[in-house]
């Protein structure tokens, strides 16, 4: 007995350095709790998509962590109950005239709204969608006096923030980023809507989209840049600091904006970006392989929480766009297009977002791209090639981002190498 106690002593200095090891590898496993700072939008202009309980169903068995509404159904509001996913909640543009000229109908709006319990959590309202640049240039005057009877009607020391999101055409400068400023002819607009966001501690919702910069950066590493890719990086000579993706560019931009104005306590939240999937012809970089990179490798950087090079150490939080297509909407074929999942609830392509490593919550058939009808060509035909994922890309990926099947076999090995560990210490 007593060689087989000094046998047990002798082990235990190799097994707490294994031990110590172990735990550093598993404080590195990506969770598969939902992560606060990634969300995702659930848009409606489509005749095809699956009730709001199966969406609610899908999306919690993802990572993500919020939900952004452009209207506000208490249908789906309460689908998401129990899922853990908070909701900002959206009042359309038309809403705003009424909101503006009547505390009431703002105070009737919120009570009808809110959920009258605390499930599903509501971290924000969204009181219109790029109300700058619509179409009715006058609710940009009443676009604050809407803001302010929302949030007088909140319940007292309600923890809900209200804003509304903006395009990313309020700025005149975004390159460099130190550059960022605002458009001088928003002021009169923009100036009240800083004022209140700094005054209730709400954020600035801003809708960057490195595929459209995309589309009108000619420079070759352009396409990698915007995908989370390998590239040299661009320098900042006016801040001194070097970015390799455009989303962190655009991002700082924005921060940069706030700063100039005195508003560096204003947070900026990102209300969508997204990159679709297909397109027609003449829209350059609207595939698959491309919708994949760009969104797996957001989430990747999400997630490293290493935040961007003017605010570095957190992540912004980012809402993806978005849950579908949206078959209805007007415009491009693109527009249609940016849908992260099918409305089969399977995962449009590899994201990263599943908790239990599978592509959504039945087999998930190959991505398809729609077969847009022909047309009459032009009499002297230019169509514009989508240029492919650069080389490597599929390398790049694989490098950062690891899938969720990947994880999920990790974190079950490396508890089980804890557990026995555990065990040998108490022998």
């Amino acid at each position: 007995m007593a060689a087989a106690a000094m046998a047990r002593r002798s082990t235990r200095p190799l097994l707490l350095p294994l031990l110590l090891l172990g735990f550093l590898l598993l404080a590195h496993v990506p969770s598969a709790a939902p992560q606060s700072f990634i969300g995702i939008n659930y848009g409606d202009v489509a005749d095809n998509l699956p009730p709001p309980a199966s969406t609610a169903r899908l999306l919690k068995s993802t990572t993500i962590g919020k939900v952004r509404l452009y209207r506000t159904d208490p249908a789906v509001v309460t689908a998401f109950a129990g899922t853990g996913i908070s909701l900002l909640l959206g009042a359309a543009n038309s809403d705003i005239p009424n909101f503006a000229s009547s505390p009431s109908a703002a105070a009737a709006w919120v009570a009808s709204h809110l959920p009258s319990t605390s499930s599903p959590a509501i971290n924000g309202i969204s009181v219109g969608n790029e109300v700058l640049f619509a179409d009715d240039a006058t609710l940009a005057a009443q676009l604050v006096p809407a803001l302010q009877n929302v949030y007088d009607a909140l319940p007292p020391n309600s923890s809900i923030k209200v804003s509304t999101v903006n395009a990313m055409d309020v700025l005149a400068s975004s390159d460099p980023p130190s550059s960022g400023t605002f458009k001088p002819a928003l002021a009169a607009a923009l100036d009240p809507l800083l004022a209140f966001l700094s005054k209730t501690g709400s954020p600035f919702l801003v809708n960057p989209y490195p595929y459209f910069a995309y589309q009108d950066d000619p420079r070759p590493d352009t396409l990698a840049f915007c995908l989370f890719q390998p590239n040299a990086g661009r320098p900042d000579a006016g801040s001194g600091l070097t970015y390799t993706s455009m989303f962190d560019a655009q991002v700082d931009a924005v921060r940069a904006a706030l700063d100039a104005k005195g508003y560096k306590d204003v947070e900026v939240v990102v209300a969508e970006t997204g990159w679709p999937h297909s397109g027609g012809a003449d829209e350059a970089g609207a595939s698959v392989e491309n919708a994949r990179a760009f969104v797996s490798g957001l989430v990747s950087h999400l997630r490293s929480m290493v935040g961007t090079p003017r605010m570095p150490g957190k992540s912004v939080d980012t809402y993806l766009f978005a849950v579908y297509d949206e078959d209805l909407k007007p415009g491009k074929a693109s527009e249609k297009s940016f849908g992260v999942f099918q409305t089969t609830l399977t995962e449009t392509y590899p994201t990263g977002l599943m908790r239990n490593g599978t592509a959504g919550l039945a087999p998930a058939p190959a991505p398809t791209q729609k077969v847009l009808p022909a047309s009459p060509p032009p009499a002297t035909p230019q169509v514009t090639p989508t240029p492919p994922v650069q080389p490597g890309a599929a390398a790049a990926s694989s490098r950062h981002t690891r899938s969720a099947a990947e994880s999920s076999r990790t974190y079950s090995a490396l508890h089980l190498f804890a557990c026995f560990g555990f065990m040998a210490l108490l022998v």
